[in-house]
């Protein structure tokens, strides 16, 4: 398994820590709910930014997501016309990009099923979503 320092904590992803050595536990982890205490204490701030701009861009429809005084213009994708904000946090940029319903997984069927549903990008590989105000981070 690749060790790449710097975005990674037991293989959850978060921006602001290195990677923790782990030991007995399979490279492929389950997908986790970003809700142990530990973790909130170490990085309150990323978790709360997704949900700011999931109600801002989804459930309040704002054409302008707005993050510590700083404004990211919410855009419409040519093909599919989901929304889609990038904005800046602790120096990552991160794309947030409203769920496709008519793909086949399991986040589509919930957004078929009319919940909120936005992903989170960050170098191109998928980080995060929220989903009606839930965060779940992406192992590796």
């Amino acid at each position: 398994m690749s060790r790449k320092s710097g975005i990674f904590l037991n293989d959850v992803f978060t921006p602001l820590f290195p990677r923790v050595a782990r030991s007995g536990i399979s490279s492929k982890p389950p997908k986790q709910h970003f809700t142990l205490a530990s973790e909130r204490a170490m990085n309150p701030s990323f978790e709360q930014t997704l949900v700011d701009v999931w109600r801002q861009a989804l459930v309040e429809n704002a054409d302008v997501v707005e993050l510590d005084g700083k404004r990211y213009s919410v855009r419409i994708t040519p093909r599919k016309r989901l929304r889609q904000v990038d904005f800046v946090f602790d120096g990552n940029e991160i794309r947030g990009l409203e769920q496709n319903p008519e793909t086949k997984s399991r986040w589509a069927q919930l957004a078929r099923s009319g919940k909120k549903v936005m992903q989170f990008l960050s170098e191109g590989r998928y980080v995060a979503n929220v989903v009606d105000g839930k965060v779940t981070l992406y192992g590796r």
